[in-house]
């Protein structure tokens, strides 16, 4: 098991062909999540398990789940878990929002992806978080930032838009360059105190 420290470096994660959040969304996202240490949250569209593991970590009283459809990225999930020791992450094998009726109410979501059904994904979220819940969503269209937004401001979430461009240093014939990933949204949508 590793040391306790934020925003674990992506290298220590079992990772494969699986989208994952990097380490620097990660940080971002976990922040606007307002964890606190006995809260319950989801994790809707898992991956390979980066937010579930590191919000484990924080949540040392409470309860991750880490909803994946995919059974590749199930079972790095579950490595990832085991990796670091996180016993209160538990893996859930399904689609959502089908396997969130089964599921604990939560304070937070995190939806890192959705197979296409980012709307029905939010209503049942919107409707099982408990009082003061935050609801944070991943995006990389505007069409992802428009939907979470319309449906959350719906439900009487305020929200707030980060959009996140990171580029990184690289050695190239002895000189340093700067290569850009993709832009990132994170959508917030909170109750004012969180917001």
């Amino acid at each position: 098991m590793y040391p306790f420290f934020f925003g674990i470096p992506d290298r220590l994660f079992r990772r494969g062909h699986v989208p994952m959040t990097k380490e620097e969304v990660r940080v971002v996202v976990l922040s606007k999540l307002r964890l606190r240490e006995d809260l319950v949250l989801w994790d809707v569209g898992a991956g390979t398990g980066t937010v579930a593991v590191e919000a484990a970590r924080l949540l040392s009283k409470g309860m991750v789940f880490a909803i994946e459809r995919d059974e590749v990225a199930l079972r790095l999930v579950e490595e990832n878990a085991l990796v670091f020791g996180t016993e209160n992450l538990i893996p859930v094998r399904g689609e959502a929002p089908d396997v969130l009726h089964a599921l604990p109410d939560p304070d937070r979501v995190f939806i890192g992806g959705s197979g296409g059904r980012l709307g029905e994904i939010l209503e049942v979220a919107a409707k099982r978080l408990k009082k003061d819940g935050v609801i944070v969503v991943n995006g990389i269209t505007l069409e992802t930032v428009t939907e979470t937004v319309s449906i959350l401001e719906s439900q009487k979430f305020s929200c707030t838009i980060v959009l996140l461009q990171c580029s990184f240093g690289e050695l190239v014939r002895g000189k340093h360059l700067l290569r850009a990933a993709n832009p990132v949204y994170v959508i917030q949508g909170a109750r004012e105190q969180y917001s």
